[in-house]
């Protein structure tokens, strides 16, 4: 037999299922915890983070995708206890959506070039690039405001404060993994 008609898809266990969920609830509640400004600090792109440092590409996307979802059916899961597609299109729903673009660098790069801490590394910074890239054009659709505005209001401001969240998610995920995969 061919290795085409062989190869099966991975199957998503109920504990998979659990994990994946257990994360888009707690990138609810980390979205809850929120510094007002245009568009919010909060603690959500943290729980971004632990998922895909914990549970991988695959399912961390699926963690991020359950999570946006939630919040697009009604759920009051974004930053101010917002849900719903008005939420996805005010100022910061262009850096809610973009997280699946994060998840998605992150996937392809462990998908491409493996699992090794680098990679891994690089890729979550490559994926916060797209992700802001993202955010930052819709900020400017929604707005219309120029790019210097932009990026002094929604993207300077956060970087420090993403770069910590991400190290800490990296060091929280190292101790939770073993439990997790």
């Amino acid at each position: 037999m061919s290795d085409t008609f062989s190869h099966r898809p991975e199957i998503l266990t109920v504990r998979d299922m659990s994990f994946i969920a257990l994360f888009s609830a707690l990138m609810a509640v980390c979205s809850w915890i929120t510094i007002p400004t245009i568009v919010p600090f909060t603690l959500q792109t943290f729980a971004v983070f632990c998922a895909l440092f914990t549970l991988g590409g695959k399912k961390g996307l699926f963690s991020v995708l359950v999570y946006i979802f939630l919040g697009l059916v009604g759920l009051p899961v974004f930053s101010g206890f917002k849900g719903g597609i008005t939420a996805l299109l005010s100022y910061s729903g262009g850096y809610i959506t973009g997280f699946i673009f994060l998840a998605l660098v992150f996937l392809t790069a462990e998908k491409l070039l493996g699992e090794k801490l680098c990679i891994k590394i690089i890729s979550m910074l490559v994926g916060v690039a797209v992700m802001y890239a993202f955010g930052t054009m819709w900020f400017m659709y929604i707005t219309k405001s120029d790019l210097k505005y932009s990026l002094g209001a929604c993207v300077v401001p956060f970087i420090p404060f993403d770069l910590a969240k991400m190290a800490l998610a990296f060091l929280i995920s190292g101790r939770v993994k073993k439990f997790v995969r």
